[in-house]
């Protein structure tokens, strides 16, 4: 049963690896207009790579730590894909000339979004707290199952919100077919996050 459960996340890992070569392979053929380093598209990228970070983190905790063999192998599939999409991010900045870290979050988006970071404590959207990490990290077994799942999906919804907001900002190709991507994986995942949550917490309360 876990290996039926898994193969949507493989195949989200696999298009996230193919995505990091087409990156690669269709950014160096079209350096006609790249982006500066102050762009909508570099700020985009930095921040992802950031937010992706912490996602990471968390599904590789989850995948040690938790007890739901589902919601590991979830969490694994998870810390693979965005792992991918890091590398992308970083082989795109690197192909412009462009930071790879930078200051304020969500700086590129504009003051439209500027209230998106500060309703999160001057984090990116949806990111967790130093506490919320610490508190998660303290878990184990059906908790951390739990706790992940929630996490994440406030992550998931973070990051396509910043997505999203890319795509209104951004006229570059790959950076628009990478937020699209992002938009649909992710809230795909968040609903098989809230089915697997749902089910632990059912078996619990049974």
């Amino acid at each position: 049963m876990t290996g039926l459960w898994r193969r949507p996340a493989v195949l989200i890992a696999i298009t996230a690896v193919l995505m990091l070569a087409a990156g690669g392979a269709v950014g160096w053929v079209a350096g006609t207009s790249t982006p500066a380093n102050d762009s909508v598209e570099a700020g985009f990228a930095r921040d992802m790579i950031t937010h992706h970070q912490q996602a990471v983190d968390m599904a590789m905790y989850e995948w040690q730590n938790g007890s739901d063999e589902t919601m590991k192998a979830v969490a694994y599939d998870i810390a693979t894909a965005q792992s991918a999409e890091m590398g992308m991010y970083r082989t795109w900045l690197r192909q412009w000339g462009a930071q790879l870290s930078s200051g304020e979050p969500m700086a590129w988006a504009g003051e439209e979004h500027a209230h998106d970071s500060e309703s999160n404590g001057g984090l990116m959207p949806g990111m967790a707290s130093d506490e919320e990490m610490a508190a998660f990290k303290a878990t184990t077994g059906t908790d951390a199952d739990v706790m992940f799942a929630n996490l994440m999906i406030d992550h998931h919804i973070g990051g396509v919100d910043m997505a999203k907001a890319a795509l209104d900002l951004s006229d570059d190709p790959l950076v628009a077919d990478a937020a699209q991507r992002t938009i649909t994986v992710q809230q795909a995942e968040i609903e098989n996050l809230e089915g697997h949550r749902d089910r632990i917490l059912s078996t619990i309360e049974n």
